[in-house]
């Protein structure tokens, strides 16, 4: 028997019960197109986390804690000199510091107001912080030492004071707590609540949120990721001289690099990511199990064929390939029908999910997925006929004519 005239006995055969076939053919459908959806999830999640926190991975961020030794309330506040200090450490491994003081004010534009908190930073804030500017510019050091009335805003004052429109904020007056000031950039959506915001220089912060030399953190950004550990170990040096701290267990400042928590979160990440492809391929699996089944059932009602077939000439091979190739084409029209499902899938979720969720990025539909799945497939109607198919071989002719 040929693969041709196989394949019409098969297809002969699959057309003489349609519901089950198609039934049969559902549960491969489902698990492809799970494998499909979950993997281009997968990839959007991961490409999403890439491009929002690979830039945090080179800062540093200090803050101010309680010493875990010596007396009681024994901390000093973060103040200017330490920004100063770790400024001019002169290290390669370093290539800028931004402050952080913190506040509330009122923004107001003609009849509109909104309360947002105001942070004093340099021009290093953005890179520390893994924020994106949707329209206009970053202040310049330049402008912190002239005390510039200029001012960046989160997407929220733009929502609240324009009507959310970037064209009209960009470049407009706003008061600033009693101050006038001009919106030279507006930051790109982080949907929290620090799209409620202000940043100005942090010379200008002053007049409008008061307050000594003391900040509220400082960060620091090494010059790549490799740097990190040698910018964490000059960051504790200098922060230790500043600070009179002899033992790292009497320090009253906490120094954190990112790299570390995005890394722990990368991971997690990546197990949710697996876990989920997991589950699809117990979905496949089961659609495997139903071929199976499906073949096997197909066999014992067709025991009294194979024995006119056997009695007549026909080889084991030829038994065998015409069940193999039933079992192929169920499992294969399944992984077509599957890997169309599931590109659909991908394709819609990638336009809806931005819109409505955002944090998860948009699924991503590849190649690789999609051949994989389809060639996962075919392989299941191998493994799941190959014992049917062997079964129905080694039938002896009279034993399968008895059976009728």
């Amino acid at each position: 028997m040929g693969i041709g005239q196989a394949l019409v006995m098969a297809l002969r055969s699959m057309r003489s019960s349609p519901l089950r076939s198609a039934l049969t053919t559902l549960g491969i459908v489902v698990g492809i197109a799970a494998v499909i959806a979950l993997f281009g999830l997968g990839q959007g999640v991961r490409t999403n986390f890439h491009d929002n926190y690979s830039s945090l991975t080179q800062s540093i961020i200090i803050s101010k804690t309680k010493a875990a030794s010596g007396p009681i309330h024994s901390t000093e506040a973060l103040r200017e000199s330490d920004l100063t200090a770790l400024a001019n450490t002169g290290s390669p491994a370093i290539i800028g510091v931004t402050p952080l003081r913190a506040g509330q004010a009122v923004i107001k534009y003609g009849q509109n107001a909104i309360s947002v908190s105001i942070a004093g930073v340099s021009d290093y804030y953005l890179k520390i912080r893994g924020r994106v500017l949707a329209a206009g510019r970053m202040f310049t050091d330049q402008e912190n030492v002239d005390k510039s009335r200029v001012v960046v805003v989160g997407p929220d004052v733009v929502t609240y004071l324009f009507g959310g429109d970037n064209n009209k904020a960009l470049n407009s007056w706003v008061r600033v707590g009693r101050l006038q000031f001009q919106i030279v950039g507006i930051l790109t959506p982080q949907n929290d609540s620090q799209d409620g915001l202000g940043l100005l220089p942090l010379n200008s912060a002053r007049e409008v949120i008061g307050g000594a030399d003391t900040l509220v953190g400082i960060g620091v950004v090494a010059t790549t990721v490799e740097q990190v550990p040698e910018a964490y170990d000059i960051v504790t040096r200098v922060m230790d001289k500043e600070h009179g701290i002899a033992l790292p267990g009497a320090r009253d400042y906490r120094a954190v690099a990112v790299s570390t928590q995005v890394n722990r979160i990368n991971n997690v990440v990546e197990l949710l990511t697996w876990f989920t492809m997991v589950v699809a391929l117990i979905a496949l699996f089961v659609g495997a199990l139903g071929v199976a089944n499906i073949m096997l059932v197909t066999v014992k009602e067709r025991t009294a064929e194979i024995g006119v077939r056997k009695a007549i000439g026909a080889r084991r091979s030829a038994i065998m390939k015409q069940f193999l190739t039933e079992a192929v084409i169920l499992s294969g029209a399944g992984g077509i029908v599957g890997v169309g499902v599931g590109a659909a899938v991908t394709l819609i979720a990638a336009d809806l999910l931005p819109r409505y969720v955002p944090e998860l990025g948009a699924p991503e539909l590849s190649v690789l997925p999609i051949v994989a799945a389809f060639g996962l497939s075919v392989l299941i109607g191998l493994l799941a006929g190959g014992y049917p198919a062997l079964r129905a071989a080694r039938l002896h002719p009279i034993d399968a004519l008895r059976a009728e």
